[in-house]
């Protein structure tokens, strides 16, 4: 068997890849700037996706940006389809990467994201690409893959995270961000807000807790969750809450062809439904959330009700 030079084959990637970076420099064009102006002066969130290797990078640019002061999330594409999407709304910009500019799961959700959010910018290679023509802010790197097989998205995927971090800094450079400030969400060096935030600081509480009798009828239910904005109301029987009403069990509801003048909640309200402490870190209640693909949680305190918690709250807060 020919022995094979290990050092060299890294130095040649080395190589290849710095220059990717260092090549940078000559592509950034105005556009760049455009986004980040974009991104700073907006009043939504700034979501970050991708597939594949990209949607790894897009998970790093996303956590950077909201470590450095710009709030910012990741969504898969393929989650967005499967009701993702209702965590974007008209204030959101969303950065789609895609070397090719031709991922599938990102162009089928295209006409929905355009609908959504406020402006789609996106990180190409490819001006000429359905994805690049598609956005608002197309920003376009090209590199040489140190693949030799120029297929394993390799100097593609470099330049990608240098440019996130480009991205990052700018911003964090725009906005006066202090070390104060980094010390404020990181503190003792530690993961910062995630680590002392509790669900009672977020939590909504007292008359702004959606709430209604187990004797409503549904029509009436569905006033009281349209009026709280929460996607979710609480069902009673006198102070104990016995059940609650989401987004998705209307669904279920309007599927069966249910009648929402005569029937009522309880009836057709979730019996169980997962709860978290007042106390616990608003970090478990992502978790909570992200594990049973929910979007809000019962807050309690002992065996009392105290508050709900959305999904909203913790993006709202930078704890996602």
């Amino acid at each position: 068997m020919k022995n094979f030079n290990y050092i060299s084959s890294a130095k040649r990637t080395f190589k290849i890849e710095a220059d990717a970076i260092k090549d940078l420099s000559n592509q950034i064009e105005k556009n760049f700037d455009t986004l980040c102006k974009a991104v700073q002066f907006n009043d939504g969130k700034f979501i970050i996706m991708g597939v594949g290797k990209s949607g790894h990078i897009g998970q790093k640019i996303s956590a950077t940006l909201s470590s450095t002061g710009t709030g910012s999330i990741f969504i898969h594409p393929t989650e967005a389809a499967h009701g993702d999407m209702g965590l974007i709304s008209k204030k959101d910009i969303v950065l789609l990467i895609s070397n090719s500019g031709e991922t599938d799961e990102i162009i089928n959700i295209l006409p929905s994201l355009k609908r959504a959010s406020s402006k789609i910018a996106s990180l190409t290679s490819n001006k000429k690409s359905t994805i690049s023509k598609a956005s608002d802010i197309p920003i376009i790197i090209k590199s040489k893959e140190a693949c030799p097989l120029d297929l394993a998205p390799t100097s593609s995927t470099t330049a990608a995270l240098a440019f996130g971090d480009a991205l990052a800094i700018a911003l964090l450079e725009s906005k006066g961000f202090t070390k104060n400030d980094f010390a404020s969400s990181h503190p003792a060096g530690k993961l910062g807000k995630k680590l002392i935030t509790q669900v009672k600081h977020l939590m909504h509480k007292g008359s702004k807790i959606p709430a209604v009798n187990f004797n409503t009828s549904l029509s009436d239910a569905l006033i009281e969750i349209t009026n709280k904005s929460l996607g979710i109301t609480l069902v009673k029987n006198r102070s104990k809450v016995v059940g609650i009403f989401t987004d998705g069990d209307l669904r279920r509801c309007l599927n069966q062809k249910i009648d929402i003048n005569t029937t009522k909640i309880k009836d057709v309200m979730t019996k169980k439904f997962i709860t978290i402490e007042d106390e616990a870190l608003a970090i478990d209640a992502a978790e909570i959330m992200e594990k049973n693909k929910i979007f809000t949680l019962v807050v309690m305190k002992k065996t009392k009700n105290v508050g709900v918690l959305s999904m909203h709250d913790l993006i709202q807060a930078r704890i996602l």
